[in-house]
């Protein structure tokens, strides 16, 4: 992504979907405090980069990637809302 501007969250689409994904790996994680979401634009995309304790990568994932999918799933729904594409990276 050369084109991509890393940034915390400045617009309401970026926002909205760093709160959403920070609320949900928080409550599933064993150590919330290390959670940290970074946020990259790149045109109409947001990635959103996730990044955990090194025990909590399995429960994030989880069996057979069901949560990953789950998580994706839910902030696709929320993107689109913003007619944003939005894309999750978990940083092992």
């Amino acid at each position: 992504m050369q084109d991509a501007e890393r940034s915390k969250a400045d617009d309401p689409a970026s926002s909205e979907l760093k709160m959403l994904l920070d609320v949900v790996a928080r409550a599933i994680v064993d150590e919330p405090g290390e959670v940290d979401i970074l946020v990259v634009h790149s045109g109409s995309t947001v990635v959103l980069e996730l990044t955990v304790a090194r025990g909590d990568v399995g429960k994030v994932i989880g069996r057979g990637g069901a949560m990953a999918g789950a998580l994706r799933t839910i902030l696709c729904n929320t993107a689109t809302k913003y007619n944003k594409r939005a894309i999750l990276e978990i940083i092992e």
